[in-house]
C-alpha cells in the first residue's frame, strides 16, 4: 500500500494539497463567521438604538422602516451563520470518514506486517522443531538401548 508524494524530496502529494486547501477553507469560513457575527450585533446595536420612542409621527415610520431593514439584515447573517454550521457539520463528518479510512489503511498495513512477522516466526520454529526432531531421531537409532529389555 504505497501512498504517493509520500517519498522525502519528492514534490508535494495529493496529501499536501488537500491540507493547504483545508486550512484556506477553514480561514475563508472563519472570516465568514466573524462577518455574520459582526454584522448580526452591529444590526441588534442599531435596532435597539432605533426602537426609542419620539412624537413625530414620520420620524416614527422612518424608524419602523430602519427597524425592519435592520431585523431583516439579522436574520439574513443568522441564517449565514446556520448554512456556515451545517457546512462545518457536513465538513466534519466527511473529512472524519476520510481520517477514518487512512487509519483503518494503516491498521491494515500494520497487521498484514505483523502477520508476515508471525508466518515467518512459525516457519522458523518448524524448521528448528524439524532439525531437533532429526537430531533426536538420529541420537535414538545410534544409542546401544533403544528398548527396554524385560
Amino acid at each position: 500500500m504505497s501512498k504517493a508524494g509520500g517519498g522525502p524530496g519528492s514534490a508535494p502529494g495529493p496529501t499536501a494539497a488537500a491540507a493547504a486547501a483545508a486550512v484556506q477553507k477553514q480561514k475563508s469560513l472563519l472570516q465568514k463567521a466573524d462577518a455574520d457575527i459582526s454584522s448580526l450585533v452591529d444590526n441588534f446595536s442599531s435596532l435597539i438604538n432605533i426602537a426609542r420612542v419620539t412624537d413625530p409621527p414620520v420620524r416614527n415610520s422612518q424608524e419602523a422602516f430602519q427597524m425592519e431593514m435592520r431585523a431583516a439584515r439579522m436574520v439574513h447573517s443568522a441564517d449565514s451563520l446556520l448554512k456556515l454550521v451545517s457546512e462545518l457539520k457536513r465538513t466534519a463528518i466527511f473529512s472524519g470518514l476520510a481520517s477514518l479510512n487512512e487509519n483503518v489503511d494503516r491498521r491494515i498495513e500494520v497487521l498484514g506486517q505483523q502477520a508476515e512477522g508471525t508466518e515467518r516466526t512459525l516457519e522458523r520454529i518448524g524448521q528448528e522443531a524439524a532439525a531437533s526432531l532429526k537430531e533426536l531421531e538420529a541420537h535414538y537409532y545410534s544409542s546401544v538401548v533403544r528398548s527396554p529389555s524385560l
